[in-house]
């Protein structure tokens, strides 16, 4: 009788472990289970401790340097659109430096504005608007801006977050400037969830605790130029790292 041959095995050894995938193309989204509970206080404590040696965001620096009337700051909000703040800054002073009332700047023409302003992105559109802003506050209000949102945001080319950034630092009034800066940060941390800078103003209005309103702004001007910055953030040396979800980093130093 044949005897049946037991089939041999093909393994030879212990099985190996699959290889692990190599650190330089892995990319593991951070866990929430990695992090610490957020904490609006402490992470603003942080942010304010590393900044202290960069310099303010532009129109805190204006008003800083004897320029921080109502009119003045939404003058310089709006050559501050789109431009850097080493650019604005300098622009700003040298406009106000000539005039810095509604009378003044009413006497003078869009082209020698023009003049003084022409570093600025759209320097000419913005010569015409900022006349037309004094020539309407001079006639229209007697030379004192109202600090009222919908006022300020009735004149051409003032958004919310111009309104709202002259009326928190000329006024001291509680509200929240959302620029590119605060929109990306904010967001990135996970503190709010929203598409565009209108929205994630909205979605802080709803959690930050007012006494940080005016303050944010100013704060995360200079985080969001010099650590949590567009493209490949600083997450390595970042101070918030132990709280921020790092929503949409790809890639970071």
């Amino acid at each position: 009788m044949a005897v049946k041959k037991q089939s041999r095995s093909t393994t030879t050894g212990p099985r190996r472990a699959p290889r692990a995938q190599s650190a330089r193309t892995a990319h593991a989204a951070p866990s929430d289970t990695d992090k610490l509970p957020f904490d609006i206080e402490e992470v603003l404590r942080r942010v304010r401790h590393e900044v202290r040696s960069f310099a303010d965001a532009a129109m805190f620096e204006l008003a800083a340097k004897g320029h921080g009337s109502l009119f003045e700051q939404l003058i310089a909000c709006i050559l501050s659109i789109r431009t850097l703040d080493e650019v604005s800054l300098p622009a700003s002073l040298r406009l106000l430096g000539r005039a810095h009332t509604p009378e003044a700047l009413s006497r003078l023409t869009p082209a020698e504005i023009d003049a003084l302003i022409r570093p600025v992105t759209f320097h000419e559109g913005k010569a015409h608007q900022v006349h037309a802003i004094a020539v309407r506050t001079r006639d229209e209000f007697h030379g004192e801006l109202p600090a009222e949102p919908d006022v300020l945001q009735s004149f051409k080319g003032v958004g919310p977050k111009c309104a709202h950034l002259a009326l928190g630092i000329a006024c001291g009034h509680e509200v929240i400037s959302v620029d590119i800066h605060v929109h990306r940060v904010t967001n990135r941390w996970g503190y709010v969830k929203a598409s565009t800078p209108e929205r994630t103003l909205a979605a802080l209005e709803a959690v930050l605790p007012r006494p940080y309103w005016v303050e944010l702004n100013r704060l995360l001007v200079p985080f969001g130029k010099h650590v949590c910055t567009g493209s490949r953030p600083k997450c390595s040396t970042c101070p918030v790292l132990p709280y921020c979800r790092q929503e949409g980093v790809t890639s970071h130093r």
